[in-house]
Formats: structure tokens, sequence, C-alpha cells
């Protein structure tokens, strides 16, 4: 038996039809309401009469005047004349005729009237007639195709009429179980099976039996399903092998769930499961299944995982894409036949590499199969939204390979591309992407693996006919589900190998079009899934061949999404409230599926349980679910069937309720509650509803107990120990997705009642798409209301309000009105009675409810809003407000939030109505709000009070200012200010006055803008009445003027002043920069200064230890604090506080180990402080210390070694037979020795050249009758054991009468010869000098950067030649060194001693220290 496709949004079994015939039976089925179901026997016969009568009509028959023969050719005027007598005599005749039918006809139906009349009491004569069943028509054998519909029908007769049950092989035709499948009707007596959609398993031997109390017979006939040739797999029916072991096909199996229509996303993972029930279940002998796609058999591999036991059959695609897309089939094996459940699976695009990318191709398929050649072909996706497809391109790999390697250089045209250049034997795989103009599709699936190979006999690519089909012809959509439609099509005229179609949806009133397969479709009639209920569609069709797609077809109508029209599913539940005796009271839940209209009658059949004969309750249709039934024999047990009725018709009765005994109640309990129903289901919580018992017991009710338990479950848990007096309870703490049921007891004075009956099964989660109740105001009336917004609903559909669970009806304290999804519930005039809980259902859907408590204070809040939407008030931005213009005018304005071009207003002062005129200017701006009222002569008269009043449709509002007192007098002081500064600035004049910044190097510039200036306009700063001249004269033409005051100190404290000129007028600008402004310019210079600070560095001295803060600037007028170990240092002679322009410095003299510790310094800049610190102990210190001594030992070295004080020039030049004297003086302590060189070799004391050394202070070389053997290079060399200096001369000699010779310039400098200097430790203290103490200058480097160290040469560099004769010491010219030296910012000491600047020392140069941190920012 088919079971029938489930709806993804709801586990139900729904019927999906998929054939011509099922659509065109929807279409063509006839609503009819059925007011009398039965009737008696000879009602049945005469209705059978007439409805054979009307069949039978006879045709008109042409009277014999008016016929004539074909060969008749008499004219026309001639034929009347002669046949004009016989004419009037057949009228006449016909005349006659007439009358005599009229009189038969009016005694006919006198005669009816009697019979009718007659009827009722022949009926009951009748009744005690007896009759078993005869069949008068019996079934017939039927062969069909499968997937077509069959009808079997028989007519049978019988007293009382006979109840007619079907079989198919023995077991009972249920049409329940397959909703849709199978239809059975009783009309006029001729009963009808219809299957639907016949599918092979439906071959079987079906029987019809009819029942009445006189007996029992039987009609058998044979239906046989085949299916056509070539369409699939042969009917396994009879390849089955009968074996004498326990087969598969020995097995009964019977569905449970299945799985419903499906949707995947290419990439995804779907299952497809059915659950199922096998008898006997043997775990090594599961059932044989089969699944199909498309009708073709899948076989399992990587791409089709298939498994069954555990009591269901799976299929598993773990890699999903759109060649996926189909109707999946199972069919499983059993002992009659085969069990068939089909679905659809819908697989979408995944996300697109790019936006706007197109989908992937589909059906990659190779033909043509050669030695070096393939023809692959692939189907195009379909494109909705995204550009036109502009070509594809085809990629191989070899089999067992990754590596993809595209066939075209560009993109081709058609769904077709024959690739060349395989290699004979390999095998390869293809794929296919889409281009167009926004990117390139995901690659489709790669092809089946394709062996090249010598020409043979292989599928070959049908078709040639070049160009895309022609569009499809008319699209109509049909009702089908409530979220499925049926949509069908024309074929287009020009197929031209058509290779399926594509359908695209679209809500109606949106323009963005979605599509509603992913794959051609090869039919022209396909089931659109997944649709909102309620929701309005349209639908187009194109359709593809290899060429592309074609052009849209025409939209059709407008189909609301709805269920098909049918007659409603079985009422269920049918349970007993009350029993006198006579009379037994039942009720019964609503069928589960109404039909697709509102199930307006029930009809109510019952039998006694020891008989078969049924017997009418009502000929009138109940409305109710809860019947009294009467007349009934005490004692007796009693069976009940209902039947539910819509506009199409009657549906199938109910299952017989279980036997019900009629007998008086008299416990003093309550009966059954009933009709439990459910609301608000969510994932944790829902609303059980139920009707109070018809039998209370000896006392009123007094309240319920509600049980609870699990599906499946019998062990019922009390969710409340106290009684709750209303009929509903809010469930809570469920577990989302578990399936509980319920029950009900009433309870009394007397205890607790009967339960009620279990109610059905419900599933703790909510409906897709679920919204709850909202509570608003409405802003143009400022109604307070609920509204829910449904998210599905049908089209008989309605919204039920209630309130605590009670509908409200036409309850005057509210209304209620829809509008397509949406209900809303207004409060007419709401208070504190109206607080409480508020509920709607939506009726005819799966649950749509929703509920929200009313509070008070909430009430309250919503009646302020309400109030003030009823009673607006122009909403202001701003009230009332003055400001003073220029001029000396002031502005009384107020701002609204918004004004419309109706407002009106007036201001009113001191009581009067100030109107726009002379000294007012009284005007708004809609579109800003703004009112406002110029008053241009401002003075004392003008104190008081002002308002403005104004009116903007149904709103008003009101602002005032009190203007009096001292605001007034402030208001009144500024306008006369404003007077002044308008008659000011009209000549040349400041528009801001003097102000200081101070700039990033550190330099404050005290500026001034200036406006209405001219060329001539004069501009002049002075400090305390001096006039200052900048270097760059002022440009007034620019606006902007500014004096620099580069290294800000307290000298630069004083009256600044600025002053502006010219015919038009002077203005004068003051600062006076002392007190606190001064403070101001020292904090900013501060704050820029402290934040550029480097970390401390060490730095060494002959004096002692000295750490220094490099930053953008410093003067002492700073708020610069050192501290050691926390504890302020101030300045003396053991710590020395200084600085520079670019550093502040604390020197420690003659350091020990009471100054190791942690030193810091704090630049404060009035808002922040800046601290640097440095840890000045452990090794840092002993480095620093071991240098402090090795500098001071250096720097009494340097104070005491040999050198050479004056007296020597560079170049001497000397005529021959002339006396040279070199004489210079030398200091050194102890007295350095002095050796004079010629051409480096030592000279020694001659005649000719004499060597004195006088007094340890005066060296002399004296050379008598010089010669120009004497030219050369002379030197002296001045040494003691601190060091010394070597000094050179160059001589040349000319004879007399020689032109003087030119001086050679370019030659090496004098340098001092290194002298190894003991370390600290080995050198003992310097002896004292009679020369003053050395001076330790401070260097400032032009940038604050980390000290290096001072480079020196080691070796002597030969002198330069002075081009002048030998001159005095002091001008010779200094001498430079050819090798840079780096400067270094250590302290040098001076020497007390003037030395020449000829002269380069030889000690080993200075070196300092740094902190490890790095240098300052």
């Amino acid at each position: 038996m088919e079971s029938k496709i489930i709806p993804w949004y709801k586990k139900k079994l729904v019927s999906h039809v998929k054939t011509d015939y099922a659509c065109h039976h929807m279409a063509q089925q006839v609503s009819q309401k059925t007011t009398v179901r039965k009737s008696v026997s000879h009602k049945q016969k005469s209705t059978e009469s007439q409805a054979s009568e009307a069949m039978a009509q006879p045709a008109y028959t042409v009277p014999a005047f008016r016929e004539r023969s074909q060969d008749d050719s008499t004219p026309e005027y001639q034929r009347v004349s002669a046949n004009v007598g016989r004419g009037l005599a057949v009228i006449q005749e016909e005349l006659h005729r007439m009358r005599v039918a009229t009189k038969a006809q009016v005694d006919n139906i006198a005669i009816q009237k009697e019979v009718k009349e007659k009827m009722f009491k022949r009926s009951e004569l009748l009744d005690d007639i007896g009759k078993m069943p005869d069949f008068l028509v019996a079934l017939r054998p039927h062969t069909v195709w499968e997937k077509t519909p069959v009808k079997l029908f028989c007519t049978v007769q019988g007293n009382p009429r006979p109840i007619v049950k079907w079989y198919k092989g023995g077991v009972p035709v249920d049409p329940l179980s397959a909703p849709g499948k199978y239809k059975i009707e009783n009309k006029y007596g001729v009963h009808s099976l219809i299957i639907s959609r016949c599918a092979v398993s439906d071959t079987a031997e079906y029987s019809a039996v009819a029942t009445n109390q006189h007996g029992t017979t039987t009609s058998k006939a044979m239906v046989i399903v085949k299916r056509a040739s070539g369409s699939g797999e042969p009917c396994h029916l009879g390849l089955v092998p009968h074996l004498s072991e326990i087969h598969p096909s020995k097995l009964e199996v019977t569905f449970l769930d299945c799985f419903p229509v499906s949707f995947g996303v290419e990439g995804g993972t779907v299952s497809l499961a059915c659950t199922m029930v096998v008898v006997p279940d043997l775990p090594n002998v599961p059932p044989l299944v089969h699944w199909y796609r498309d009708d073709k058999q899948l076989k399992p591999g990587q791409l089709a995982e298939m498994c069954v036991g555990g009591g269901a059959a799976r299929l598993t695609l773990p890699s999903l894409a759109k060649d996926d897309e189909g109707l999946y089939t199972v069919r499983i094996f059993a002992k009659d036949g085969t069990v068939d459940h089909s679905a659809y699976l819908f697989v979408s695009d995944a996300a697109p590499s790019s936006a706007g990318a197109p989908g992937a191709p589909m059906s990659v398929k190779a033909y043509d199969v050669n030695a070096d050649f393939v023809l692959v072909a692939w189907k195009p996706p379909n494109t909705v939204n995204e550009a036109p497809i502009s070509g594809y391109f085809v990629d191989r790999c070899e089999s067992g390979s990754d590596t993809w390697v595209q066939c075209n250089d560009s993109p081709v045209k058609v769904c077709k591309y024959p690739v060349h250049g395989l290699k004979l034997g390999h095998s390869y795989h293809f794929r296919v992407r889409a281009v167009n103009s926004a990117g390139i599709s995901r690659p489709s699936r790669k092809s089946d693996k394709v062996t090249a190979i010598d020409a043979v006999e292989n599928e070959r690519l049908q078709g040639t006919e070049e160009g895309v089909p022609s569009a499809p012809g008319q699209v109509t959509a049909t009702r089908n589900t409530k979220s499925s439609v049926f949509v069908q099509w024309d074929s287009p005229k020009h197929l031209k190998n058509l290779m399926g179609y594509y359908i695209d949806g679209r809500v109606v009133g949106s323009k963005e079009w979605f599509p509603c397969n992913h794959k051609p479709f090869k039919h022209n009639r396909f089931v659109v899934h997944g649709l909102v209920p309620g929701e309005t569609y349209v639908f187009r069709v194109q359709a593809v061949n290899v060429f592309g797609l074609s052009e849209e077809s025409q939209e059709s109508g407008p189909i609301t999404v709805e269920p098909a029209l049918a007659t409603p599913s079985a009422p269920f539940g049918i349970t007993m409230l009350s029993s006198d005796g006579s009379s037994i009271t039942v009720a019964w839940n609503s069928p589960k599926h109404c039909g697709g209209s509102k199930v307006n009658a029930y009809y109510i059949d019952k039998r006694n349980a020891d008989t078969l004969a049924w017997k009418e309750v009502n000929l009138q249709a109940v409305t109710e679910r809860v019947c009294k039934v009467e007349n009934l024999t005490e004692g007796t047990f009693y069976e009940f069937k209902i039947t539910a009725g819509n506009m199409a018709g009657v549906g199938v009765p109910s299952a017989p309720s279980t036997p019900m005994k009629c007998e008086a109640w008299t416990m003093d309990t309550p009966g059954p509650a009933y009709d439990l129903s459910f609301s608000e289901v969510r994932s944790h919580s829902l609303v059980l509803l139920w009707k109070a018992p018809v039998y209370i017991g000896a006392s009123p009710v007094t309240g319920y107990i509600v049980e609870m338990a699990k599906k499946g479950s019998k062990d019922f848990v009390a969710l409340n120990e106290e009684a709750v007096s209303h009929r509903y309870f809010q469930v809570s703490g469920l577990e989302e997705g578990q399936s509980y049921v319920f029950k009900v007891r009433a309870v009394n004075n007397s205890g607790v009642g009967k339960a009620s009956l279990v109610s059905e099964p419900v599933c703790a989660k909510a409906l897709p798409g679920t919204k709850e109740i909202e509570v608003g105001v409405d802003g143009e009336t400022g109604d307070i209301f609920l509204s829910l917004e449904a998210c599905e609903i049908s089209e008989t559909s309605k919204f039920v309000w209630s309130k605590n669970y009670s509908p409200v009806g036409d309850c005057p304290r509210v209304s209620t009105s829809s509008k397509g999804r949406t209900s809303r519930l207004t409060f007419t005039n709401p208070d504190k009675d109206d607080l409480g809980r508020y509920s709607v259902v939506v009726t005819d859907t799966d649950g749509v409810s929703g509920s929200h408590t009313l509070t008070e204070d909430a009430l309250n809040t919503m009646l302020e809003l309400s109030y003030a939407i009823r009673h607006p008030v122009v909403p202001l931005k701003h009230g009332l407000n003055y400001e003073i213009l220029e001029k000396g005018h002031v502005r009384f304005w107020l701002q609204a939030v918004k004004l419309s071009s109706a407002v009106s207003y007036r201001f009113i002062v001191n009581d009067k109505e100030v109107t726009s005129g002379e000294g007012h200017k009284i005007s708004h701006d809609a579109a800003t709000g703004v009112i406002q009222m110029i008053v241009e002569n401002f003075t004392r008269a003008n104190e008081g009070t002002y308002t403005v009043q104004l009116h903007d449709g149904k709103a008003k509002a009101q602002s005032s200012l009190v203007l009096v007192g001292d605001v007034f007098k402030a208001a009144l002081k500024e306008a006369e200010f404003q007077r002044k500064e308008f008659i000011r600035k009209q000549g040349p004049h400041f528009s801001e006055y003097l102000y200081f910044t101070v700039t990033e190097d550190c330099t404050v510039l005290l500026e001034c803008k200036v406006a209405n200036v001219k060329k001539e306009t004069a501009f002049h700063w002075y400090k305390e009445d001096e006039e200052i001249v900048p270097e760059t004269p002022p440009n007034v033409m620019s606006g902007a003027c500014a004096l620099p005051i580069p290294n800000f100190s307290r000298k630069d404290q004083g009256v600044y002043k600025a002053v502006l000129g010219d015919d038009k007028g002077k203005d004068t600008s003051v600062i006076d920069i002392s007190g606190q402004v001064f403070d101001d310019i020292i904090n900013a210079l501060a704050q820029v200064a402290g934040a550029s600070a480097s970390d401390l560095v060490l730095q060494c001295t002959p004096e002692g230890i000295r750490l220094q803060c490099y930053m953008k600037y410093y003067t002492e007028e700073m708020k610069t604090v050192w501290k050691h170990k926390e504890s302020k240092i101030a300045s003396s002679e053991k710590m020395r506080i200084g600085g520079t322009a670019e550093m502040a410095w604390m020197q420690i003299c003659d350091p020990s180990d009471k100054e190791k510790g942690q030193y810091s310094i704090e630049i404060s800049d009035g808002v922040q402080t800046h601290t640097r610190t440095f840890d000045l102990s452990g090794q840092a210190y002993t480095d620093a210390y071991d240098e402090y001594l090795r500098l001071k030992a250096a720097a009494f070295a340097e104070k005491n070694r040999g050198r050479v004080v004056g007296g020597l020039p560079d170049v001497v030049t000397i005529m021959e037979q002339k006396s040279l004297s070199l004489t210079c003086t030398v200091w050194g302590d102890p007295t350095p020795e002095v050796t004079w060189f010629k051409n480096e070799q030592e000279v020694a004391s001659t005649e000719h050249t004499k060597v004195t050394f006088d007094g340890g202070k005066f060296a002399s070389l004296v050379i008598n009758q010089v010669t120009p053997e004497d030219s050369g290079k002379y030197s002296i060399n001045v040494r003691n054991k601190y060091g010394g200096e070597f000094v050179e001369i160059t001589v040349s000699v000319y004879k007399h009468g020689e032109p003087l010779p030119e001086p050679k310039l370019g030659q090496a400098r004098p340098t001092s010869t290194p002298t190894p200097v003991a370390t600290p430790a080995s050198t003992p203290a310097p002896p004292k000098s009679p020369a003053p103490p050395s001076k330790t200058p401070t260097p400032t480097p032009s940038k604050p950067q980390t000290p290096a160290p001072s480079v020196k040469s080691p070796t002597p560099a030969p002198s330069m030649k002075s081009p002048t004769p030998a001159s005095t010491p002091a001008s010779t010219p200094a001498p430079k060194s050819p090798t840079p030296t780096p400067k270094s910012p250590t302290p040098t000491p001076k020497s007390p001693t003037p030395t020449p600047p000829r002269g380069v020392k030889s000690p080993t140069p200075p070196r300092f220290m740094k902190s490890p941190t790095p240098p300052r920012k």
C-alpha cells in the first residue's frame, strides 16, 4: 500500500498528487452539501428511477411538417402553399396531444404527493420485511498500467440496507492509512472503490462484503497493475523465489513513519528514512529494500549509502549535488507484494564563490567515446535573479588523480563540448563550471569514469537541431496541500531536443523570483513544495536544452496556498459524558483534516453492540461535538460512530466507539471532562484546555486535577497538588521535541471523578515562524490593542480571542478585526477590569496560537501614551529661549519637533500680544520647527515675561520665559556689548584677541586673528609699551598674526600688546603674561616637554655621576622634582641640580655607597605628572663608579701633561745665510722633556744647530747661517709621564735673488702622541698645580639623543703648511683633523694654560655610561 509524502513542516501523512488523472479528478471534484444522508428503500428506488429517466430522455423529434426530402426541388413558396392545409391539421393534433400530456402530468404530481405522504408509513412496514444482501452488479476484474487510476464498483440490495466493506487480499481497505490513495463512495445504491494512483504493489484480489442482520454476501475481482516496458525495473512480484524457509518475501511489512518532502543544499547531507514493523522480526533476515530516484534504481556506493535493519530503512546522500534532486521511492518486498513510499527531494544551490555567480551545472555525461575524443554534455543551471550565463568551462582529470585541467580556453556557449587529446586506455572524469558577468560557479559533480577506447557502439548524444526551445504554453496552478501547489503547463511548440523544465515562483506583490526546482524536470506537471500557507503566488516555466533556457512563459494566475477541497477525515475520540438510563451523552474530537473547508455537520450512527446493523441517530446535521442520544434501552451496550461533513460532502465515518452501557449514573463524584485541546505549544511549555463535565455528581465541580505522561508511557503524574478552578492549565518544564499525553479529572466535595479520555500526543515544539502577541497603542487613534501575526493561515481560518481562556465573543469592552495574517483585539475603554491573560487561537491550522498577560503597570503606561495621542501636544525640542545677536538685537525662539504648514502662533509680552512690525520681526520655519521673534532695540523697557502659544492641527503647546532681575540685566549688558562690538568691527579689528599656544618644538606663540583689514593696515607688537620688531613682519592680509617667543622663561613675563589700525579705525588687544597666564604657559611647555622626555641616562664626569633627562625644552620654571628612594632631593654641594635648554640633570659629586638606589624625575604640567626613573645600584653603580674614577684620573693627566703653549709657526721661509730661531713655551707637571727632530731624525745640538731648554719653560732651536740643506720638516716633542704633544714646522730656504717660493699646503697637522695612562686604581693622586681648577662645560646636543663616546685619532698626523711666514701663535690658523670626530656630550675639562689649537690631545678619550632603558622618544 503506497504511503504519501510528508510535508517538511509537520509529520502527518498528506497526499501528494502526481498524475494527470489525480489532478483532473481533483479539479473536477463536485462540492455538495448533504442534508439527508440516508433514505428508505422505496425512496432510493424512486430516485434511481428518476435518474434513469433523466439519463434516457429522448432527443428532440423534428415535426413531420418540417421534414423534406433531399431531392425535393420545389420552390419554397409552392411547397408551403401545398402543405399549409396539412400543417394546420398537424398543429391541431399537436395541441391536443399537449393538452392530454399536461393533464397526465398534473395527475402524476397529485399521485406523487400522495405517495410522499404515505412514504413513512410504508417504510415502517418495509422494515419488518427482511432481505439478505444481494449483488445486482458484481465486481469485474481490471488490468491497468502503473500510475493510472482504477475504479471498482458494484450494486447491492437488501433490507435493511446492507453495509459494504472493502478488502484487499483479505485486509480491510482503510482510506485513512493513505489519505488520497483510496476513495470509497456510495451513490444511488452504487458502491465504488477508487484507487487514485496504482502501483505495482496494488496488484491483489479485491472484495466487497455486504452485510446486514439477515446475512452476508461477497463479490470478488482481481486487479493487475502492469509496468510499461522500458519505464524502469520490471515488476518483481513474480520473481520472488518460493522457499520453504522464511524469506524476505514472506515478511509482513507495515510503514510507521516515512520520510517527508525534504530540502537540502549542495555539499550537505540528507538521510531519507522509513520506520516500519516487520512480522516476524528476524535480525538476520531483513526485508528486501530497493531505492529509486525518478523511477531509476539506485545502487549502493559513495554517493548513496543504504542500510536496512532495526525497524528502519535508510538512504543517506553524504555529498549532495543538484543531480540528486528528484522523486525518491522506497520499495519493500513483502508477503502481499510491495510496500512503496515516495517523496521529493529538493537540492538548492550552495552559496556562490562570488556574489551573483551562477549555480553549478549538472548531469555531466560523456557521449561518443573514442580513442582520443569524447563529447561531454550537461544540463544548464536555473538562473532566476542572476545575470545570464555567458558560457561554460569543461575540466578533466585522470582517474585516481585530483589534478583538474581546463579543456577550453574560452567559455563554450552550448551545453556540450568535444574534448580531444585523450590517451588510449586512460580513464577520465569530467566536470563543468558556468560563467556569467559576476563570476564562475562552483564546479558540477564529476562525471562517471570514462575510458578512452577504440570506436565501438556506445551512447551517442541525440539531436542536432540548433537553438533553444520556444517558451512553454499556458501555465495553470491549482491547490494541492496547505504548503504546496500543483503546477501544469502546455509544451512548447518547438521542443528542439528538450531536456526538461525549470519552474520559478514569486510572491504576489514581490519582484523577486525564486527557483522551485534546481534540476530540469521532464514532465508537464510539478508539485511545488515548501510554500508559506495562506500566501499567494504566481509561477512561470522555462524550457531547457543543450543550447540553454527558453524565454519565460506567461505567468500563471495568482493562487493561494490552501489544501485542495476534499471531504473531512473521520472524527475520533468518542467518549461517554453521562447516562440516565434512557439516553447517553457522547462527545468527540473534530477531524484532523477539515478538507479545505469548515466542518459544518456531524452525523451520528448507533448500533447494539451485539448486532452489525447501524441506525441513524440524526437526520438533521449536528453542528456541536456533543450529542445526547435518546430512546435507548437501559442495560444495553451501544456503539457509536461519527461522520463529519463540509461543503465538499460527507467524509468517512469514524471507527466504532468502545461499547457503552446505558445505565443511570448515580455516583457522587463528577463525570469526565472532555474535549482536551492544546494552545501555545512551545519548546518547553504549553497550555491545556478542556470542557467541564456534563455529569457533575452530588455537588458542583470545585476544581480539576491535570495528569501527564510521556507518549507511550502509562505512568501518569499529577501536575497540580491543589485542584485548579479554571479550565486551563499552563504546563512548563517540558523537554523540547518530546511528545506528551494528558488527562483531566474533575473534583467536587465528594472526591475526584472519572478521568477524561487520554488526549492526543502533543510534541513540545513550536511551529516554524511562530510569533507572540504584541501589545501596543495605535499611533493615529490612541487605541490600546493586542495583535498577533499568524505564521500560517488557511482560507477557512478564524482568529478566536479569549480572556482567561473564555471566548470574548461580542463583549462590548473589546472589538476584534482581522486582515490577512494579522488579527487585532482593541480595547474600547480600558481600565483595571480588562487586566488578565488574553489568548488567541487560529482555527484550521496546526495549532497557531499565542497569549499575553496584561498587567496593571503595562496598562497604565499605555493609557498615558493613549492620552498623549488622543490629546496631542506639539512636542518641543527646545522651549522659549533668547540669544543676543550682533548689533545688540535679541532673538526669542523655540523649536518644535515637527510643524505643519498650517501652524498658527502668537507672542505675548507682559500679557500683551506682540505683532510683527517696527522694532519686532516674527517668523517661523516649518522645515526646522523654529518660531522666532527678533527685538531690534533691546532696552530696559523690555524687561518682563515672554510667552509663545501655538496651534498645529489638534495639537497645542505653550512656552514661557521670565526675563527679569539679574537675568535681564545680564542680557541687557550683553546686548549693549554686542552693539559696541558691531561698531568696532566696522573698521580693522581683532576677530580673536591675543592668546597663546605652544608648538611641538616648545616655542610660545602669541597669536591673534584680524578682520576687515587691507594692505595699508598697520600692525605693531609691544612689550611693556616698547615696540617689538619680529624677524618676520606680520602679514595682516593672512587674517592671523603671531609673535614667537623661543626659549620661554621668567624673563619673558610682561604685558604684551598688539595694535591694529588704518584710516578706518584702530583696535588693540592686550595679554598680561604673568601670574596665572605665566603658569599656564609653563604648564603647556611642561606638557610637551614631559611627553617627549627620554629615559634617564647615566653620564660619568670627573666630578661625579650625572643623571640626565633629554626633552624638547627645559627651563627651571617648570615644576620638576628629583627624588632618591621616594625622597625629594634639594640642590646642594653633594647633589647638584641644573639643566640646559634641552635637558635636565642631577649630579652626584664624589659618590659613595649612600647614593645607591632608585632615582626619578617628575615633570608636572598641572594635569598629569611625567615620571622617568633609573636604578643606580648593583652593577650599574659599580660600572659608573669605576668610570668616574677613570675620568677623574684622565682629567688630572690631561691637566698636567706636557704641551707646547705657543711660539711656533706652521711654515717658515728664510733666505740663505740667515739665522733661524724656532722658540716656544712649553709646560707640564712634572717638567716635560723636549726633543727636536728634522725629517723624523733627532736633532743634536751643534755649532750650526743649537738646541736649548731654559728654566724648564722655554725651548728653542737656532740654526746659524742656514743653507738649502737645512730645508725640511722640523718637529718638537714635549712629553712627561702624563703625556705630551708633537708639533711640526716646515722650513724652506731659498737663495738670494731667487723668487720667494710658494708655500706648500695640504700637509698634515701636528698630532699628539698617545701616552698610556695608569688605571685609576694604580694612579696616585695628582699633584697640585698652580693653574686654576678646570671647568666642566655641559654639551647641549642639537637634538636630544643618546650620547655617543668621543673618538680621537691615536696617531700623529702631519701638519698643514701656512701660506704666510712665521707668525705669532694668535695668528696661526687652527689645525683641523682629516678624520671626522663625532661630538660627545661628555664634558671635557679645559686646561688652565692656553693650548695652541694645532695640538691634539693624546690621552684615551673619555667614555660615558647610559641607562639600560631605551633612549627618550
